[in-house]
């Protein structure tokens, strides 16, 4: 099997970064040789696998995936580089043409059309036609083109859901991990977009949403290439939201293709957060098993307090039923949970496992007046068994122990934590101090001498 004696070969040249053997399993490295043809045009004609010629070119195509993907490049398959190649994806590649037209990549016209040529019985007709529909308009909200579905003959943009080999030398294999693919605009297949029907369709954050892979196709077939901004729809890894955006960078791209919206107001789209924008906020930061999440919309930067690696992550990579823009979190420790927040509903969860019948309103569980429709930020005290509650100007604290409020609460914010100001975004609790976080100014406080130490930048966790 020359891809798997080519990394065996590899392995033997006690290369740095290559882990030894009998860490790495078989498939893992076959996986590995696989995925670089398939998305990195590394070729493999099957009799230079020895050569010190191909193993420099597998080094250079580990590198290069390494860098799109915001990897440590290393240009050696480790733990988290080979973890990156099992997430599902789509099935064009990152690099180099797949089954690209003759001529311009892009439509001519811009009142295109579509047909459903078949359907997957994984849904009712109606939700895979809401599903494509709501794709279309998410790119066409954005630009000049309109999108007419029609139901017989040849569109522009022909859809199937499609089994293994299925005719366009792009067939679907029943271990790979590509759930769609698509193709550039033109003639024949150009614009088509192909499920795999082996997967399991669905409308929720169960195995693959359909709206959310169908969006990322459409992109391809009006033209796009894959984007390795993580934030980006066009990103190829899938991965669920419970309302598929447009970025900024999606926006532009395909703006930059076919120009402006027609809408007197132009549509924009969110950016992804990064560690070491001096300008960064949060939503939310939390302690949970010794390692910090801070959120930023619908995704977290992941960090230890002593080993900050800026580690950005979905949020539903690792609870995926929760809904993104979380406005407060906490853990507590002695149930070994999290809790998290958005308007007056919170969810529970224990390692990545959600906890049943949740969500829950904070009002029968807390006990918070009506007048009361967020939480701004929360942090649990370990010591005390106590949680405060931050609201506008205002705090409460809540007994864990006792599932009650504490007496005479809400108290002023700045009657009891001077010069952190009035308000609060975030916060959380370490090695006995709060952290305060109000736009992109951070609080260190001593909750002993009730004194803040020192101003920080709010992303200054981080290895910037």
């Amino acid at each position: 099997m020359p891809g798997l004696l080519l990394l065996l070969l590899l392995l033997g040249t006690g290369a740095h970064g290559f882990p030894a053997p009998p860490e790495t399993q078989g498939q893992d490295l076959e996986l590995v040789q696989k995925y670089l043809e398939n998305f990195y045009n590394l070729k493999n004609d099957g009799t230079s696998s020895r050569s010190q010629k191909h193993r420099n070119q597998m080094v250079d195509k580990l590198k290069q995936m390494q860098q799109f993907f915001g990897l440590k490049v290393t240009g050696w398959p480790d733990a988290a580089t080979q973890k990156a190649m099992k997430q599902p994806r789509c099935g064009v590649p990152d690099v180099a043409a797949f089954g690209r037209t003759q001529g311009t990549p892009w439509w001519d016209h811009t009142n295109l059309t579509y047909r459903i040529k078949t359907y997957t019985p994984d849904l009712p007709r109606a939700d895979v036609d809401q599903a494509i529909e709501k794709a279309f308009q998410l790119w066409s909200n954005v630009t000049p083109l309109t999108f007419t579905k029609v139901f017989e003959g040849e569109a522009d943009i022909m859809i199937s859901f499609v089994w293994g080999d299925h005719g366009d030398n792009s067939p679907f294999y029943e271990s790979s991990l590509i759930l769609a693919h698509a193709f550039s605009p033109g003639q024949g297949l150009g614009g088509d977009v192909h499920f795999d029907e082996k997967e399991r369709w669905t409308k929720d954050y169960r195995n693959y949403n359909l709206y959310r892979v169908a969006a990322h196709e459409v992109g391809h077939s009006l033209g796009l290439s894959h984007s390795s901004d993580l934030g980006a729809l066009m990103f190829p890894s899938y991965s669920y939201s419970d309302d598929p955006l447009l970025f900024q960078v999606d926006i532009d791209a395909i703006q930059d293709i076919y120009g402006p919206s027609e809408n007197p107001v132009q549509p924009t789209g969110p950016q992804t957060p990064r560690a070491c924008d001096s300008k960064l906020t949060f939503d939310t930061v939390m302690k949970y098993r010794g390692e910090l999440y801070f959120v930023k919309d619908r995704f977290s930067i992941r960090t230890h307090p002593y080993n900050p690696q800026n580690d950005l992550i979905f949020i539903s990579d690792f609870w995926p039923h929760l809904p993104s823009g979380l406005e407060a979190a906490y853990e507590v420790p002695e149930r070994d949970e999290i809790l998290f927040f958005k308007g007056s509903k919170y969810w529970a969860a224990r390692g990545n496992d959600m906890l049943y019948e949740y969500p829950r309103d904070i009002y029968s569980s807390f006990g918070f007046p009506d007048t009361v429709k967020k939480i701004d930020a929360a942090v649990h005290e370990e010591e005390t068994g106590k949680t405060y509650f931050f609201v506008g100007d205002k705090y409460w604290r809540y007994d864990e122990n006792r599932q009650a409020m504490d007496a005479d609460y809400p108290k002023k914010i700045v009657d009891s934590f001077p010069g952190i100001g009035e308000k609060v975004d975030a916060v959380f609790k370490n090695e006995g101090f709060f952290y305060f976080f109000h736009g992109k100014i951070q609080y260190e406080f001593d909750p002993k001498t009730e004194r803040v130490l020192s101003l920080l930048n709010a992303n200054s966790w981080f290895l910037c």
